[in-house]
């Protein structure tokens, strides 16, 4: 398979943002990786999520499956933050239950920056929820870039709901 520069580039950031813990999944067609569409796997592996596209909460909940981010930006924000204590405390109730953090981005800049951000993002909530206590193999990590919008139209009302990252629940809970 033949890579372009940009591509390379863009496949180191994608490595370098997982920081070596478990595994990113990148769609397959993307031109990133092997048949499989997966990166680095370590861990529980990653599936295929709604892509924030079906529920909007966690199973049973009126905890939000998603947190927002700023332009250009991976970092967690004070309300983000907030979220994901929810969602960690949840975790935490249903030792159980699986994850796939999805990262997503709008449809400004290429596709090789987008998949790079949208990783960046999957990181920074896996990072956080670890750094909480959550076991670091019941999380996965994906990346779809700016390939699964929720909201498509040419302004920032929309593209700031494409800007997230999702936690899909891809197990049973309890146990």
């Amino acid at each position: 398979m033949k890579f372009h520069t940009g591509g390379l580039l863009a496949l180191s950031i994608l490595v370098a943002a997982c920081s070596g813990r478990g595994d990113v999944t990148v769609p397959t067609g993307t031109g990133f990786s092997g048949t499989d569409g997966t990166i680095g796997v370590e861990g529980m592996g990653g599936g295929y999520g709604a892509g924030g596209v079906g529920s909007s909460t966690l199973p049973g909940t009126q905890i939000s499956d998603r947190v927002l981010f700023t332009v250009d930006q991976s970092s967690l924000s004070a309300e983000a933050i907030g979220t994901l204590n929810q969602q960690i405390s949840w975790l935490s109730q249903n030792p159980g239950a699986p994850i796939l953090i999805e990262g997503h981005a709008d449809e400004r800049g290429t596709g090789e920056y987008n998949m790079a951000l949208g990783a960046s993002r999957a990181s920074a909530v896996r990072n956080y929820m670890v750094s909480q206590g959550i076991p670091d193999q019941r999380i996965s990590i994906i990346t779809y870039g700016r390939e699964r919008p929720v909201a498509t139209c040419p302004s920032e009302s929309c593209w700031a709901q494409n800007r997230r990252a999702v936690t899909v629940v891809t197990g049973g809970a309890g146990s």
